[in-house]
């Protein structure tokens, strides 16, 4: 395989569609200016996040079609590039995991689920539906109930959704299906009860630079990780945006303010060289694992007041 860019990008997102698609475009073109092949935008880039974590939401994100006109758009705009955006999905239901639509319910007017789809030259390639609920998301979205990579373009591609980055098995299980490269599509705010000044010295930015590099060494692949920035209700979005390679090693990010993190890799001389010593997913012992892991307590919900969890 030829050298491929990559890019994740850090940026604000709001209800608003058509500032949105408007965001997304300059992304997109700019992207391309620099060669980008394979971009990662934000968690619900389409439609924006959820104001608060905590309690019900009055104002969740617009629930979009799979097949409409804004995730078809993104797609148009993608053309030649693989670009991973993410949004709120209204769910059909019958339908499985990895193609538009599954089954649940919410109180919200029907099915939805917070997904990251792969578009190309005005098609979907794939979606994932989030699986791990951070604090209340739950209350507004139902939780997807399988991981897979999906062929494309410019290479496998796995994706995880903000938290479920914080799960080693999630990324683990993308890397045994042949992923090259770990997308994760956020919308991390900084910490709710002990927010630093600095965002970047904020616990929160320390812990979602740790995840990312943790799981792209662990894995021995590149991780291109996006996140929202700026503030939205009561969340401050961390921003921090960056491409990690399979040393778990930060090859390019940027700040709080947003951009492009940018990094080219010839995937395949990539990956075989970080996994030609030491290789966490070669020498794999599963016949010393636990399975299923069995959960060794329960922590009860926090209040808002307590909670250190954001």
């Amino acid at each position: 395989m030829s050298e491929l860019t990559i890019a994740a990008a850090a940026a604000p997102f709001t209800r608003d569609l058509d500032a949105d698609l408007a965001t997304i475009e300059r992304l997109i073109a700019d992207a391309r200016a620099r060669g980008v092949g394979l971009l990662v935008l934000p968690e619900a880039a389409l439609g924006g996040y959820v104001e608060s974590l905590h309690g019900d939401v009055d104002d969740p994100p617009p629930a979009l079609d799979a097949d409409g006109p804004e995730l078809r758009r993104v797609a148009e705009l993608a053309g030649e590039m693989v670009v991973a955006v993410g949004f709120c999905e209204r769910g059909v239901p019958g339908a499985g995991d990895g193609v538009p639509g599954a089954p649940a319910a919410d109180a919200h007017g029907g099915v939805r689920h917070n997904v990251a789809a792969l578009v190309h030259d005005g098609e979907v390639l794939g979606i994932h539906r989030k699986i791990h609920m951070p604090l209340d998301e739950g209350r507004f979205t139902t939780p997807g109930t399988r991981l897979r990579a999906f062929d494309t373009p410019v290479g496998r591609i796995g994706m995880l959704i903000c938290y479920d980055k914080a799960f080693p098995e999630a990324s683990r299980t993308l890397a045994l299906d042949g992923a090259q490269v770990l997308c994760f599509l956020s919308a991390w705010p900084c910490s709710a009860t002990n927010a630093a000044e600095r965002l970047q010295d904020d616990r929160q930015w320390r812990r979602s630079e740790l995840w990312d590099r943790s799981r792209a060494a662990e894995n021995s692949m590149v991780v291109a990780s996006a996140n929202q920035t700026g503030a939205f209700g009561a969340l401050r979005f961390l921003g921090g945006a960056r491409i990690t390679d399979p040393n778990g090693d930060v090859v390019d990010a940027t700040g709080p303010e947003g951009g492009l993190a940018v990094a080219s890799f010839d995937l395949d001389a990539t990956l075989t060289r970080a996994r030609r010593a030491l290789s966490p997913v070669r020498d794999l012992r599963p016949d010393v694992y636990a399975t299923p892991v069995p959960i060794p307590y329960a922590v009860p919900a926090a209040p808002v007041a307590a909670s250190a969890g954001t």
